[in-house]
């Protein structure tokens, strides 16, 4: 399956947890995942992902011609590090929050998958996002 959405990781536990970030053309989505790089997240893929689940776990990667490329609105599209693919531990929808949101989930080839609404172009988004992805155990679908 291939979707339209970003895909960034974190090494959490020994393993490379991504958050697949995803919102309307235009919302944010390279822009958020550029300012992640910055703050100790890797590149998996940008624009597209290609999403398959594994013993229950889901996974993405970039589709092979945009492996290690990432827009960079207002410059070009951009060669950047990219990681080979990444677990996804959380869906990150561009919107406006909740204040306080009841846990939210959602179903991605058969894998229940933490989800939570982030604004965008908050400078907070990137810490926010590596707090969310660390307060989930993605093998058990829970808050830890």
């Amino acid at each position: 399956m291939i979707r339209h959405a970003g895909l960034v990781a974190q090494r959490i536990g020994g393993r490379w947890l991504g958050v697949l970030i995803e919102g309307p053309s235009g919302a944010g989505k390279s822009d958020l995942a550029l300012r992640c790089l910055g703050g100790g997240f890797r590149l998996v893929a940008d624009d597209r992902v290609v999403l398959w689940a594994s013993g229950g776990r889901l996974f993405g990667r970039a589709p092979d011609a945009l492996h290690g490329l990432i827009e960079v609105r207002g410059l070009d599209v951009v060669r950047t590090e990219a990681l080979p693919l990444a677990e996804v531990g959380l869906v990150a929808r561009l919107g406006e929050p909740e204040r306080i949101p009841d846990p939210a989930f959602e179903d991605i080839l058969g894998v229940r998958t933490p989800m939570l609404t982030t604004a965008a172009f908050e400078e907070s988004a990137p810490a926010k996002l590596s707090r969310a992805l660390s307060c989930f155990d993605a093998a058990h679908n829970r808050r830890i």
